[in-house]
């Protein structure tokens, strides 16, 4: 391939690339952190909690007492699960993305299909009764299991190893909750 067209695709692809991370999420607020989430975030591993750094536009919401409530009972059903923070940060990721960490019921109308909870599971589809689905601990240790099940979703990114497990029709729109899941999990792991 001659130089001239070689450079031509490549910066066609980089415009590409970079007009995909110009448009980001849709809905996103400022990702600036606190003080606290910065001194937090300080004391937690990097590496451990974001181990292939954020990928793209990061989203932020500010979250209610509810909100908070099960971000910490994501966090206990991982750690009863026996797992790491990194299975928390994806696990929080996925529940910002799916309910916006709200455990919601039947939605009518605005429902997909029967898909309920943090995780927007569906009895349906064998992930438990409604009941057991609405139940943050149950919810997040079925998700774990299924995260467990994927070959190396240790060393994969956030948004391939919650795909893998939630097969959504938005595969990438995980990864832009990966910053706050990390900060929620360094602020709230010890406590």
């Amino acid at each position: 391939m001659n130089t001239m067209l070689r450079k031509s695709i490549l910066g066609i692809a980089g415009l590409t690339v970079a007009g995909g991370l110009a448009a980001g999420p849709l809905h996103h607020h400022d990702t600036s952190p606190t003080a606290r989430e910065v001194a937090v975030t300080a004391q937690a591993d990097p590496a451990a909690l974001v181990p292939h750094g954020v990928q793209g536009a990061q989203s932020r919401i500010d979250l209610t007492d509810e909100q908070t409530a099960n971000v910490k009972a994501i966090i206990a059903a991982t750690k009863k699960a026996g797992l790491p923070e990194r299975a928390a940060v994806i696990s929080i990721a996925t529940s910002l993305q799916e309910s916006k960490l709200e455990n919601l019921g039947h939605l009518g109308d605005r429902n997909d299909h029967d898909s309920l909870g943090l995780f927007q599971q569906r009895p349906s589809s064998g992930w438990g009764t409604p009941e057991q689905i609405t139940d943050p601990e149950y919810a997040t240790l079925a998700f774990l299991k299924g995260l467990k099940q994927v070959d190396g979703w240790q060393d994969m990114p956030l948004t391939a190893a919650a795909q893998t497990v939630q097969v959504s029709a938005y595969p990438d729109a995980y990864a832009q909750w990966e910053q706050q899941a990390a900060d929620l999990v360094g602020q709230h792991w010890e406590s």
